[in-house]
């Protein structure tokens, strides 16, 4: 039995994790998918009425319980500061050492590529972003705020272990699952201390995977690349800030953040608790409009349970999600005509055998 801790955060947070939810409890009930939900009131709502962002008790709990945690989305108008965001995201993967930052890059239909005479099988790559260090470790503070002689300093911090286990986790990946070519991105060339360490580890991690085949760009001509040809790349291995943005220019090559899955894990220790989640962010306009495009939670779903050691519904939710598509039972920002309770419910049908 495997427990997942459930997290409907904010915004379209809860609207897509309850279309995750039901395809989880169908699952259950029908074919004996054994693992226990356990959901956690956490999110902005929960921080406006008692101040709660992720109690060290809750944090506890789901380390030493769970295998892994399925969030929605965090961020809310209404909490400015993103404080509770912050807490429980960061809390996770900073608490959680959940250093590798997966974010599968896959279009599941033709026109959902935005590149002229390209389609879905040029769109197929693995970006692994370090989720731990950098810029996002909130190292630096502001001297003289509010005057004209205004400082403010964000610290890019890298060590030797942070990047030689993200490198070699890319490394591990593809020896894995086939692949032929990782692509270091990185800013060496403006940044010389902080980012010729990630050329440097690079270069020697390279050398104990001789089938395959080492790239280093710098990140603006890697973005310039997955334009103009993204067939190119397998797996692509980045820091903290580079891979935030990188993944959002691969969420549109695969047609939105709507389409788009994560993965945060501990390679190294993959019986740690892993954190899972659809990267669109809590989209507060279409809040309760039935308009949240739920594919991207469903596919971290099946992403959750190959994790878990269930194997084959990955692909099922996958095939599932492609004939909706194919159908045009999808939300709108993918073309479809219906909205995130019907998109979701055939998803579930079709995974179930029912259609």
């Amino acid at each position: 039995m495997k427990k997942i801790a459930i997290v409907g955060g904010d915004g379209i947070g809860p609207e897509v994790v309850r279309e995750a939810k039901a395809l989880l409890v169908e699952l259950q009930e029908k074919e004996g998918l054994a693992v226990e939900l356990w959901e956690l009131d956490l999110g902005a709502d929960r921080f406006l009425r008692d101040g709660t962002t992720f109690p060290k008790e809750i944090q506890t709990a789901v380390r030493k319980e769970c295998a892994a945690v399925l969030l929605g989305a965090l961020g809310d108008p209404r909490v400015p500061s993103n404080d509770h965001a912050r807490d429980i995201l960061f809390g996770m993967r900073f608490g959680y050492d959940l250093y590798a930052n997966i974010r599968p890059v896959r279009a599941l239909a033709d026109r959902l590529v935005p590149l002229k005479n390209r389609t879905a099988k040029d769109v197929d790559f693995v970006v692994f972003r370090e989720n731990t260090e950098g810029i996002y470790v909130n190292v630096g503070g502001q001297f003289k705020r509010g005057t004209e002689d205004e400082v403010g300093l964000n610290t890019d911090l890298n060590t030797r272990k942070g990047v030689e286990r993200i490198v070699r986790a890319a490394f591990e990946f593809a020896k894995a699952t086939g692949r032929t070519r990782v692509t270091m991105a990185d800013k060496s060339n403006a940044m010389k201390f902080a980012h010729e360490l990630w050329v440097r580890v690079f270069q020697e991690v390279l050398r104990e995977y001789p089938g395959i085949e080492g790239e280093h760009v710098y990140v603006d001509a890697l973005c310039l690349y997955l334009v103009q040809d993204p067939s190119r790349f397998q797996v692509i291995v980045t820091n903290n800030l580079f891979g935030d943005i990188v993944t959002d220019l691969g969420a549109a090559l695969q047609g939105g953040l709507g389409m788009a899955g994560s993965a945060n894990l501990h390679p190294a220790d993959p019986g740690r608790v892993a954190l899972f989640e659809p990267v669109h962010g809590s989209a507060p306009p279409l809040v309760g409009k039935d308009l949240a495009n739920p594919f991207a939670a469903l596919l971290t779903t099946g992403t959750m349970l190959e994790h878990l050691g269930f194997a084959g519904y990955e692909a099922r939710i996958e095939r599932a999600v492609t004939a909706a598509l194919d159908r045009g039972t999808c939300t709108k920002d993918v073309g479809g005509g219906v909205g995130t309770r019907a998109a979701s419910a055939f998803v579930r049908e079709h995974v179930l055998g029912r259609l």
